[in-house]
Parts: C-alpha cells; structure tokens; sequence
C-alpha cells in the first residue's frame, strides 16, 4: 500500500509530520481529515531498500516548465482561467476523480492551455497534489489561486474552493468590465480629438504656413507663432515626440519599482481629483471580497493577509495590511489594527468590528465588496458622464485657438487693405 508523508497541525495547535499508508492520495488526505488535521503538506513517500519510508524529493526540470513563460501570457487568460475553474469543479461535484475532470478539460482545449491541463494531468498521477502542480505556474495561477485549492484539499472540500474562486473570478471580471465599459466613450472621444488635431497640424497648418510667407514673422500674432513652432515639432521633428513618450513611460516603470517612489506614486494616485476616490473604492471592493473568499476557504487569517498584501496593487494600502498582518501575529484582532493603520475606511473597519463580534468577518467582508462593486459601478458612471462635457469644452478650446490663431493674421491683412 503506497505510503504518503504528511506535515499541518492537529486541533490543538499541536505540529504535525508523519507518515501514512492508503490505497491513494484522496484516500490519504480523508484519512487525516477524518483525525481533525490540518494538512500543510502531503506528498508520496517511497521506501529504502532498508525498508524505512522516505519523503519523496522531486529533482531537475519540472515537466512542462518551458512553457511557464507562456502561461503567464495568452496561454490561459483570466476569464477562460475562470470559466475553466467552474468547469472544473461541475465535473469534480458530478463525482469525476480529479484527474479524470483534468483530462476531460484538457481535451476541450488548444495550444498552451491544452499543455497546462495535460501537465497539471500528469503531476497528478504522478502522485503531487493539486495545489503543488497549479504552483509550477506562478504566473496562470497567482497565490490566491494556489492558497484557496490548498485549503479546499486539507478540508477535503475540492469543489467548493473551486466554486468559490470562480466566484470571485467572475466578480472581479465583472467590476473590470463595468470601468472599461463607462470609460470607453471618454477614451473614444480622446482618440477622435487626437486624430483631428494631428490632421491639422500635418495637412492644414502648412498650407497657412505657405500663405504667410511674404507676411514679415514679427507681424504675425503671438499665437499664430506659437501654433506654428508646435506645428513644426510634430511635422518636423516627431521623433522626439515619441523618444519623449518612451523616456517618460520608461521612468515611470523604473520608480514604481523602487519601494519609496512607488509609495509616492500610489499615495498621489489615491488624491487625484474626481479619480482618487474611484480608485479608493475599487482596491477596497478587492481587498475585501479576497480576504472574505481566502477565509472561507480556509485559508488561515495571517496567510490570507500576506496574500491580499502581495495582490492589492497598491503600496501604501498594502503597507497598511502589513501593520494589520504583524499585530494580528501578536495576537490582536483585525479590526483594531486596520483603524491604526488609517488606511481603511470606517464602514470597512466597522464592518470587520462586527464581524469579530459575531464569529462572520468573511460574511461582513463579503457584504463590503458587494457595497463598493455598487459605489465603483455608480462612481465610474458619475465619472464617465462628467468627463463627457469636459472633454467637449476641451476640444472646443483646442479647435478654437487653432482657428483663430490662423484666421487673426488674414483678418488683420485684409483690414490692413480695406484701410489702405
């Protein structure tokens, strides 16, 4: 009978690291979880030729792990991430074996995604667990991804891990596509102006270039030359129009690299005008709809916080989980240390009061996501109807100072000739 080395932690608290022998894995995990354990850890052992039994140590090369660059890319998107993940737990709920649900979805796919299923088929049968073969790619599925299936095998509760992450895959799809959606006409309208003024500059400008060129430059009004000299860059000299946008994006890549910059950067992003409040409000509603699905899950709290930390997206809200996760380990709650950290609004840290209060911070955390996606959805369509007004008055402005500043000169010439 195969045996299998385990590590977690018994109901006590107590650690645990052992070694069990069952027909299978799954028998092996509901075994342990049938003592009340705790599973951190549980891979196939093999035996000595002096009989004693050894932990198993995978070397070299991971199969399939040429293709991690890959994955992370077009190879399995998020949203076919999601749909995938309710397919999945469908077929593992109708009582397919794992490995079997794996196979039947790989069959269902093409290219890099096919690959993914077949390797993540193969480590299986190979004796791994779900959540270390799903770990050979960081970049198709991220921490929270790996953390929520590990709990789901300890609990021996797979399909439901797996229903709950295409939850909150769906969610967070559904919130991206509701800000690109409202901000798709102001984004159209930018591209329209963009277009007509760079038609002027290159087609427009040069022919009342060539209209002013027996009229003495000095006569010529300020703006006119202004126009002119811009004229001449973009036509001219493009090139450094582009080296300047490329240096630019360049820098700002570089500083959001470094940790103080990237503090700064995110600080100013939060108090930016009409925007901050928009952007507050969207990592608050992901903040908390992932804490509330990690725990439950499962996943224990101070894991759960250093997930959410890695995955927040923005540096000083994640500098004020680190604070929450450091005094949550010296054994305080979650709600005092998130009022310390300033960082989180009232109704959040309320909410979480509460939460602790009745044993349902994940049900209080869940009910928070569900009041910002609204407030997101509300405050983005607020945005996208004020900007529509300001972008028109900005175009007319843009049009009409090239107009008049090209009109002004044969305006002054032919008065100069009517008074002649």
């Amino acid at each position: 009978m195969p045996a299998f080395h385990y590590v977690g932690i018994d109901a006590s608290g107590k650690n645990l690291d052992g070694i069990i022998n069952a027909e299978g894995l799954q028998a092996a995990i509901g075994a342990l979880k049938g003592k009340g354990y705790f599973l951190t850890e549980i891979t196939p052992a093999r035996q000595k030729s002096t009989g004693k039994t050894t932990t198993t140590r995978k070397t070299g090369k991971p199969k399939g792990s040429s293709l991690n660059i890959s994955f992370g890319g077009p190879g399995l998107k998020p949203k076919n991430r999601t749909i995938l993940t309710r397919q999945l737990a469908t077929l593992i709920a109708a009582g397919l074996p794992l490995l079997r649900a794996l196979r039947v979805l790989r069959d269902q796919q093409k290219g890099p995604s096919a690959e993914i299923f077949n390797n993540l088929a193969d480590d299986i049968e190979a004796g791994s667990l779900f959540s270390q073969a799903l770990a050979k790619y960081p970049k198709t599925f991220p921490n929270v991804y790996i953390a929520m299936v590990k709990a789901g095998e300890a609990g021996g509760a797979l399909d439901g891990a797996l229903r709950r992450l295409a939850d909150f895959g769906e969610s967070e799809i559904k919130l991206k596509g509701k800000i690109k959606a409202a901000m798709m006409y102001p984004i159209i309208v930018v591209f329209v102006a963009g277009g007509i003024v760079t038609f002027i500059m290159f087609k427009i400008i040069p022919i009342f270039v060539k209209i002013f060129a027996d009229m003495e430059a000095g006569s010529l009004p300020g703006t006119t030359r202004l126009l002119i000299h811009i004229s001449n860059i973009i036509t001219q000299k493009a090139y450094l129009v582009v080296i300047a946008v490329v240096a630019l994006t360049i820098l700002y890549k570089l500083l959001n690299k470094w940790k103080k910059t990237k503090y700064l950067i995110d600080k100013t992003k939060l108090k930016i005008f009409v925007f901050g409040p928009v952007i507050m409000k969207t990592i608050m509603a992901r903040f908390s709809r992932t804490l509330a699905t990690l725990i439950t899950s499962g996943v224990p709290i101070l894991q759960s916080l250093s997930i959410v930390r890695e995955t927040i997206g923005n540096e000083v809200i994640a500098q004020g989980i680190t604070l929450v996760h450091d005094q949550v380990r010296e054994g305080e709650g979650i709600s005092g240390p998130m009022i310390k950290a300033r960082v989180f609004p009232p109704i959040l840290t309320n909410m979480v009061a509460v939460g602790e209060e009745t044993g349902s911070v994940d049900q209080m955390l869940e009910k928070v996501a569900d009041a910002y996606d609204e407030e997101v959805d509300v405050a983005v369509s607020g945005l996208s109807s004020m900007m529509e007004p300001i972008l028109i008055v900005f175009m007319g402005v843009v049009v009409g100072f090239i107009v008049i500043s090209l009109f002004m000169p044969l305006i002054q010439l032919a008065m100069g000739i009517s008074g002649g």
